[in-house]
């Protein structure tokens, strides 16, 4: 019954450390970059959004023959669902059909 338990191989407690140790120090140096993709992938997110919105001005304008604003491409069902950003950033229709996020300056204008 010794020999039986003599002869079993497995990992020391020191290994099991060194293993423990190497993967906490990759989950620290990969956490930052994960957070970093995400502020990218919601700016993204919003420049598409913007897009998006442009061409539902557009068509807008051709069918209605008019400048929109937000809520009245909403009860038209040109725009589904959120009229925000993926961010929260709140978007704006300008005087000539112009889009962008509220608050910012877009082509040098106010």
């Amino acid at each position: 019954m010794r020999k039986l338990w003599l002869n079993q191989k497995g990992f020391t407690l020191v290994e099991m450390m060194i293993v423990l140790l190497i993967i906490s120090v990759l989950i620290l140096i990969s956490i930052p970059n994960v957070t970093k993709h995400s502020a990218n992938i919601d700016k993204k997110g919003c420049e598409a959004f913007v897009k998006m919105v442009e061409g539902q001005v557009e068509a807008y304008k051709i069918e209605f023959k008019k400048i929109p604003t937000i809520s009245e491409l909403s009860d038209a069902d040109f725009l589904k669902g959120a009229d925000t950003c993926p961010n929260g950033d709140e978007i704006e229709i300008g005087a000539d059909g112009s889009v962008g996020i509220k608050g910012k300056v877009k082509n040098g204008e106010g």
